[in-house]
């Protein structure tokens, strides 16, 4: 009888503690979407005499609404949307392309349940660069020089991440180690020519083929659809290039802060890259130290080249 008292209470207690307990209500709140949204862009230098900036072509933006969790910023929309994270609404960028233009800027915000706002405003900005006189000699020779990866060195095309790091420490090519799989690497020439003291062109020979990647990841004119990376056979290409400063922030310590910015899309440095601006990480009258984003997003490609 104790026994199925003591069964009795146990149950009676087990029934008091379930129908004392109530089901949690989470509330998320009205899911609107930012309001006011606004981007403030102030032009370094801006002045009566140079309304569109010192020609520096910083642009400071800072991004504002009101309910807003995050921002993210597109800086020229004009090119393919690549929208940037901007962890406290505000963010210093350099526009390179030289001369005076305007880039239509699209800023998002996001608020609860992912909802969003987005804006656009258009930023006319004024770019001028003077390159190094020597920078130009080395490339250029005073007036032509050709050159071509350097095969005989190590780490003469490599590869890392394309931010917090400035070495291809991911993978870096031995000596000689695509002769076999690549020979086109090795045999494709780069002719570089000072036609003025403001205008220059880059002429491509490739009697091997070119060195690249297909389809998506391949601007050069004939490259096939798919296909694994190698040589590829192409006529090769002359455009006109430009030196510009350098956009990434790579120290002075470790960079020129000047880069090769190429026109069009039939020529390439070493690699049929999608990007055209190389960055000269170092360069004297016979060696070259080049650093390039690469196809895959995220990647930075090393070429190290010589002088003929």
């Amino acid at each position: 009888m104790k026994n199925i008292s003591k069964l009795f209470l146990s149950f009676l207690a087990t029934a008091i503690l379930l129908s004392s307990c109530k089901e949690k209500e989470y509330v998320l709140g009205d899911l609107k979407a930012p309001t006011n949204l606004a981007i403030t862009a102030v032009v370094k230098g801006v002045t009566t005499a140079t309304p569109n900036g010192d020609g520096s072509g910083d642009v400071t933006f800072t991004v504002s609404a009101d309910n807003a969790l995050s921002y993210k910023i597109d800086y020229d929309a004009t090119n393919a949307l690549d929208l940037v994270y901007l962890p406290t609404g505000t963010t210093t960028k350099k526009y390179t392309t030289l001369g005076t233009n305007t880039y239509k800027v699209t800023a998002v915000a996001y608020g609860r349940g992912g909802t969003s706002t987005t804006i656009t405003k258009d930023v006319t900005v004024q770019s001028n660069f003077t390159p190094d006189a020597a920078v130009v000699a080395n490339l250029t020779g005073g007036s032509s020089k050709t050159w071509i990866v350097d095969k005989s060195v190590a780490g003469h095309f490599g590869v890392g991440p394309w931010s917090g790091s400035i070495v291809p420490e991911w993978w870096a090519a031995s000596v000689n180690e695509k002769v076999t799989a690549a020979p086109c690497f090795y045999t494709a020439g780069f002719k570089f020519t000072a036609v003025s003291a403001t205008s220059y062109t880059l002429q491509v020979t490739t009697p091997d083929g070119a060195f690249t990647k297909t389809g998506g990841n391949a601007t050069l004119a004939g490259i096939p659809g798919s296909g694994d990376e190698g040589c590829y056979a192409y006529a090769g290409g002359t455009s006109n290039f430009s030196f510009i400063p350098a956009s990434t922030a790579v120290p002075a310590a470790n960079s020129t802060r000047t880069s090769i910015l190429l026109a069009g899309t039939n020529t390439f440095i070493g690699y049929g890259s999608l990007q055209k601006e190389y960055e000269i990480l170092s360069i004297s009258a016979t060696a070259m130290y080049l650093r390039v984003q690469g196809t895959e997003t995220g990647n930075a490609w090393y070429l190290k080249l010589k002088a003929l």
